[in-house]
């Protein structure tokens, strides 16, 4: 993505505050919000809401009711990805090697099992 098509794609995700509508993940425990599907879809992510859900089984992660999951993409396209629960405490973070992922930061919250942007909640 070029920088204005990155600039339209954080306006667009502005524009979600709620969800009419949510989406059932293929592991059909999870959902998704109206947002979340856009960035999937728009930024080419799916990748990250598989990575999301499939480390629900992580020890650490399986019983916390909130979580805020925070990329960080450096300029060589390695990524950071931390988890923390609702009181700011790092529960665990991956690295990656490689990501295309578009925008330098963002953050996705999965709560209750469903996964949304901030300012869907």
């Amino acid at each position: 993505m070029d920088n204005q098509e990155i600039r339209a794609l954080k306006a667009e995700l502005d524009q979600f505050t709620g969800s009419e509508t949510i989406y059932q993940h293929i592991w059909k425990q999870y959902h998704y919000t109206e947002g979340v599907r856009y960035l999937a879809r728009h930024a080419e992510c799916y990748w990250l809401l598989d990575h999301i859900i499939f480390n629900q089984t992580l020890k650490i992660l399986k019983d916390q009711p909130f979580q805020l999951w925070r990329i960080t993409v450096y300029e060589n396209q390695s990524a950071h990805i931390t988890v923390e629960d609702g009181n700011k405490q790092k529960l665990t973070s991956f690295r990656l090697d490689y990501t295309d992922f578009p925008l330098k930061e963002f953050s996705l919250w999965l709560v209750n099992q469903t996964i949304l942007l901030p300012r869907e909640y």
